[in-house]
């Protein structure tokens, strides 16, 4: 071990010497980020305070906001490590696509050549056909069951059998955890010792280290999760990184080609978004209503609770946001994320699209019996661009509110409404009760939230 160390150590110091320190000046930061004021890049101050202060509403951790390699701003605790939830799939990403170009790992392999198998029922021999690159991009079609599965995405994890290997897209922790599993056995390395090596030393993150990785495990599944800790800051060069499409600094961390091709999108989920080698592309789309329109080329990671890495290659810009769920919180829709980045584009200069605020909302808002009178008996189409849509939604004049033509994967199909002065609210059986402000344009219908922000845009169909 002391050996390897010390090879190890030499070998670094050599990059240094051939590549030298990154430079702020380079678009890379120095050990410490190097800051500048928004003005001097052409941001709006006002606009970024507006950002910052909705960011405050939505009880946001961490923000941190890099152009050019330069701090732009930052609010919150952006040095404590919190946990990455899904965002540790992006990182195994980078760390399997540095193995496939030491030829450790084959994308054409099959789950049967590299002798991978689960808990009784075992894995047929359809199953084990599945291929490490239909792993990456979820369409394995192996559903058996995994951990770190919240008790919804175990509700809606399709059949056994249901989908053979590479016919269909389902966000599947199985794959992910999987794949954490076949990069050690092929690479003889722990996730987290192969992350801090190969990643996070290598572009200078100032605060992770190994401790803040761990597996967890359980009976569901013989392989395990890799829950992983960083702080708002690493994960910014982290996003650097794959900004400058895997090179630091002159030294490649991560092929070219392998950040390309994980970050073009091979699926699109059911809400418009695509989806790589565990990297999203785009964001929602509009597909229920406005959000925010990224540049082309745009892609992030996430996870849940409120943990995003947004990176845009056509603005040079990085934006990370993360909650703390070591502490009471609130997670942010995912509504509310894009319109925090709705404002911060706006802020860059950048025109990011219609603005779906309820300040900017011009028609008709009923109050009360007038407000019930409205909505009694009438049908509402909404998200033409859902992968399975257009939906519709039914409020009966005996108070029950059904989704005709629903998909109940993504949840019951009835509930209730009722009016609370200017709010038209919705239960439905398993979820809290949502209240929205509707703004009415003859058969346009908007729903907005109580932050201001459009939930739904929809049409009034004929009675």
């Amino acid at each position: 071990m002391y050996i390897r160390q010390i090879v190890f150590a030499v070998a670094l110091l050599g990059a240094l010497v051939r590549f030298g320190p990154a430079t702020a000046k380079d678009g890379f930061p120095a050990p410490e980020w190097d800051r500048v004021t928004p003005a001097e890049l052409g941001w709006s101050e006002t606009e970024l305070a507006q950002a910052r202060s909705f960011s405050d509403q939505i009880r946001s951790s961490a923000v941190v906001i890099v152009q050019h390699g330069k701090v732009v701003a930052e609010w919150g605790n952006t040095t404590k490590p919190m946990e990455l939830a899904s965002i540790r799939k992006s990182l195994l990403s980078a760390l399997i696509g540095i193995a496939v170009s030491d030829h450790l790992i084959n994308l054409d392999s099959t789950l049967g050549e590299l002798g991978i198998d689960d808990n009784p029922p075992g894995l047929t021999g359809i199953e084990k056909g599945a291929t490490v690159r239909e792993l990456l991009e979820a369409r394995s079609g192996v559903y058996h069951a995994a951990l770190y599965e919240t008790p919804d995405m175990a509700k809606m994890r399709p059949p056994r059998g249901s989908h053979p290997p590479g016919t269909f897209w389902y966000y599947n922790n199985w794959d992910f955890n999987v794949l954490g599993t076949i990069y050690e056995h092929a690479t003889g390395t722990g996730l987290f010792e192969a992350l801090d090596r190969k990643i996070a030393k290598p572009i200078g993150m100032q605060d992770y280290r190994q401790q803040d990785g761990s597996y967890v495990r359980g009976e569901a599944s013989i392989h395990p999760a890799y829950e992983i800790r960083m702080s708002a800051r690493d994960l910014a060069r982290f996003a650097l990184l794959y900004l400058h499409r895997g090179n630091w600094a002159a030294h490649q961390i991560v092929p070219r080609e392998w950040v390309e091709e994980s970050t073009r999108g091979y699926s699109r989920a059911a809400f418009g978004q695509g989806y790589g080698y565990l990297w999203w592309i785009g964001f929602l789309g509009g597909a229920v209503a406005p959000t925010v329109t990224l540049p082309e080329g745009s892609f992030l990671a996430e996870g849940a609770g409120g943990q995003y890495a947004l990176v845009v290659p056509a603005l040079d810009l990085v934006v990370v946001h993360r909650v703390d769920r070591d502490t009471p919180f609130t997670e942010p829709s995912m509504r509310s994320i894009a319109r925090l980045f709705w404002l911060i584009l706006k802020a860059e200069g950048y025109d990011p699209g219609p603005d779906a605020s309820l300040t900017a909302a011009t028609g008709e808002r009923p109050t009360g019996e007038t407000l019930a009178a409205k909505f009694q008996g009438k049908t509402i189409s909404f998200g033409t661009k859902l992968r399975d849509g257009p939906f519709t939604m039914r409020f009966e004049p005996d108070g029950r509110m059904t989704y005709p033509h629903w998909d109940e994967a993504l949840g019951p199909a009835a509930g209730t409404w009722t009016v609370a002065e200017d709010k038209l609210c919705i239960s439905i059986p398993g979820a809290r009760r949502r209240c929205y402000i509707p703004v009415l344009n003859g058969e346009q219908i908007e729903l907005f939230d109580q932050l201001g922000v459009m939930q739904i845009a929809g049409v009034a169909l004929p009675q």
